[in-house]
């Protein structure tokens, strides 16, 4: 009897997905400088969220790990190191290493806190006085992806503590007294549906950025989206092939802006109209400046430039600053087009 191996299913190319661009501008720029601070996209259903969001990390370099470790530590960088790893690299152990594909990491709308941050085994600890971790979605997403479908549906309180893992870059776990403590450097990539319910405004302002999608109204459109899915089940791996190249070539991109990235400036008279916008609009804080700047740089990186553009800026800041305008229920107005009212306004 021949035993027949599963095959891992091929993922639908990033490259072959048609439209949405606002949705896949904001991933890549993520993807380049993930201390932009994550992605909630909202918008229809069966607009290809989940597709394009499991997509992106096919076009992410492999990373380099301490084999076997289930923090995915990096071998040199103490930042991202478990405390473990970082006594025996500073004790100068030799650490092996292996490469392993980005981590995207999915979280069920059912997840526990425990089943997110990790739990410690008490019994063990206070029988045999050995500290047991184990590890919570939070630390598979380390260095990686952390995908939260329906994010508006899921509880405050695990949004929080996923927002501030994502804030922090840790993730700390305490029970009776036993504390234990680990990188969480990921980005966070939220999607739900607004009809649905809204994420709290304090909540949604953490997001770096904020795109929305709609369903394509376009028949021409409509029916390429639905032949190239068509084409993609029928036979997933011709269609991997298909667009091998660009997958490639976009991969080759995002590598090249990333170490690029260090060395884009942006001007000060930028960097005013930036905060003139934010304060005109009334944003709350200083967040909105920050991510701004932060996706002005990486949009330049993204084109192989060192100075950032004041086109750059009017790319990126309605997805920076949309979400986290004041709602105002007898507003007629989209939230994106008063950004962009304001941006005219000051970018003369």
């Amino acid at each position: 009897m021949s035993i027949i191996k599963e095959r891992i299913r091929p993922v639908f190319p990033f490259t072959a997905i048609v439209g949405q661009e606002e949705m896949k501008l904001a991933l890549i720029l993520n993807m380049i400088d993930p201390k932009i601070g994550g992605v909630m996209i909202m918008g229809d259903r069966g607009t290809g969220k989940s597709t394009t969001i499991r997509a992106i990390a096919d076009l992410l370099p492999q990373i380099l790990i301490v084999q076997d470790d289930i923090f995915n530590s990096h071998p040199t960088d103490t930042d991202l190191m478990s405390d473990m790893v970082q006594e025996l690299f500073k004790n100068g152990d030799t650490l092996p290493t292996s490469l392993i594909n980005v981590p995207m990491v999915d979280l069920p709308l059912g997840a526990t806190e425990d089943r997110v941050c990790g739990t410690i085994d008490i019994e063990k600890a206070l029988n045999e006085g050995v500290k047991t971790f184990e590890p919570g979605l939070l630390a598979k997403a380390n260095r990686g992806i952390l995908y939260v479908d329906e994010v508006n549906l899921l509880d405050d309180h695990l949004v929080d503590i996923l927002l501030d893992s994502a804030a922090s870059g840790w993730n700390t776990v305490e029970r009776e007294g036993i504390s234990v403590r680990h990188p969480a450097r990921f980005v966070l990539v939220g999607s739900g549906n607004p009809e649905e319910g809204e994420l709290r405004p304090q909540l949604l302002d953490r997001f770096g950025m904020h795109a929305e999608i709609r369903t394509v109204k376009d028949p021409a459109l409509r029916v390429k989206i639905v032949e190239q899915r068509s084409n993609f089940d029928q036979d997933p791996n011709a269609c991997v092939i298909q667009y091998q190249d660009k997958q490639n070539t976009l991969k080759a991109k995002i590598a090249q802006a990333r170490q690029l990235l260090d060395d884009v400036e942006i001007d000060v008279r930028l960097r005013m109209k930036i905060s003139q916008v934010c304060g005109q609009l009334d944003v709350d804080g200083l967040r909105g400046d920050i991510v701004t700047n932060r996706a002005a740089k990486a949009f330049a990186a993204y084109h192989g430039r060192t100075n950032v553009l004041v086109e750059d800026v009017k790319r990126v800041i309605v997805l920076c600053l949309r979400h986290r305008l004041r709602k105002d229920p007898l507003e007629t107005i989209d939230s994106g087009t008063r950004v962009m009212q304001v941006v005219e306004e000051v970018f003369v």
